[in-house]
């Protein structure tokens, strides 16, 4: 419903936040976005591998390893409120450049040649 909404009020691309909500449902943000022919970036990267135009942000990877040592540290006795706050260390632009030619988009070569990845 909120695609349809968007492309009647003309939005020109959704950046979406990066969220567990959003991210167990990759894969439907990805058609609702070629469905409506509205460009959309979400954090993981593994939401460029679901079809999606680009991911910009931390890979999910580095999120659940963190939950693992944390959860270890936990086990063993340590207080979560003295466990230190984490910051994504790795950020990567991912674009997909299958969507991008079903969206009509065309990437400039500068923003290709800064991706960490690209998928033909």
């Amino acid at each position: 419903m909120a695609f349809a909404s968007f492309s009647q009020q003309r939005v020109g691309a959704v950046l979406v936040a990066l969220s567990a909500f959003y991210h167990r449902r990759m894969e439907q943000l990805a058609a609702l976005a070629a469905r409506h022919a509205m460009p959309a970036i979400l954090a993981p990267r593994e939401y460029a591998l679901a079809g999606g135009l680009m991911s910009y942000g931390g890979g999910m990877g580095f999120f659940s390893h963190q939950v693992g040592l944390y959860t270890g540290r936990i086990l063993k006795g340590d207080k979560p409120a003295d466990l230190p706050v984490q910051q994504v260390t790795k950020i990567e632009l991912v674009i997909n450049l299958k969507t991008a030619k079903a969206l009509g988009l065309t990437i400039p070569e500068t923003l290709l040649a800064t991706a960490d990845e690209v998928i033909q």
